[in-house]
């Protein structure tokens, strides 16, 4: 499957020159689709998506997805079909990023917020999906594409590169330690690096190894090292770190409204009975 994983990605973000659409408001939506889908498939995911009739349609290519992905992973994983799709949704100003996914087995909802805040992309809801399994490398590009044009503003291509390295690394990074332990450990690094950029290598891996003190992870020698390269690489581009931090922490307070509201509440009732359940169920075993 991961063949097909990465179709999504990247082929979206230069095929069409940036169309004037500053105009757009909260709630009106861009959907990006593969080139490769059927019609039935396109017709299917737009229904899906809950696409109004008149939405803007940006389509990839999977030698686009090969030109922005093929840097970061195989050309057998990027595969010869561009079928992934997505939608993006202009959110109120400071209401941040949101992210579900849909037949996407690679990389996490986490991943790929992680890698649109790098990107500069904010205040948006992004739904990604896909007519059948895949990995969801090829996404981002759509997806940055799709932003450039609802946002009326370009992204700089070596940002968009590192947003695409930045996903791919964390999701082979999860393979090793976890999704959440490889999301949330390139998140906190990305926090600390927006409080007080590093001056040089050992102040970066210094952040790098306290994060991964904190979430209880170990790193080998080749991660951290692969880690040190990303970082460096994102230190010196031009991106907005106090931007950064603060869509992180919009991210994480969404989180926390979650959990103290009345559904997350409710959520976490059934996840303790559950536990308590299971806990009797076991007891059961030897009684």
């Amino acid at each position: 499957m991961k063949k097909i994983l990465i179709l999504l990605m990247t082929a979206f973000l230069f095929t069409f020159p940036i169309q004037g659409f500053a105009d757009m408001a909260e709630g009106d939506m861009i959907v990006t689709l593969g080139e490769n889908l059927t019609a039935e498939q396109k017709n299917a995911l737009l229904s899906e998506m809950g696409a109004p009739e008149n939405v803007q349609i940006v389509t990839v290519s999977n030698q686009e997805e090969h030109q922005y992905l093929g840097k970061y992973v195989a050309k057998s994983l990027i595969g010869t079909k561009a079928i992934s799709s997505s939608s993006i949704t202009m959110g109120a100003k400071g209401s941040g990023i949101t992210v579900k996914t849909k037949n996407i087995n690679w990389v996490t909802d986490e991943m790929y917020v992680n890698a649109l805040i790098t990107a500069g992309v904010k205040d948006a809801s992004i739904y990604i999906t896909a007519p059948i399994s895949v990995s969801g490398t090829a996404a981002l590009t759509g997806i940055i594409k799709a932003y450039e044009i609802s946002a009326d503003k370009a992204i700089p291509e070596e940002v968009k590169q590192a947003a695409n390295q930045e996903m791919v690394e964390t999701a082979k990074l999860g393979d090793a330690i976890g999704e959440k332990n490889a999301a949330a450990l390139i998140a906190k690094v990305k926090e600390e690096i927006a409080k007080n950029k590093p001056k040089n290598d050992a102040e970066l891996r210094s952040i790098i190894e306290q994060a991964a003190k904190e979430l209880n992870i170990t790193l080998t020698d080749e991660q951290m090292q692969r880690l040190m390269d990303l970082f460096n690489k994102l230190k010196g581009l031009d991106i907005d770190w106090n931007q950064v931090s603060d869509q992180l922490n919009k991210a994480k307070d969404r989180i926390s409204k979650f959990l103290q509201s009345e559904e997350g509440q409710s959520f976490l009732e059934k996840l303790k009975q559950f536990f308590i359940s299971l806990i009797d169920a076991i007891k059961s075993l030897f009684s």
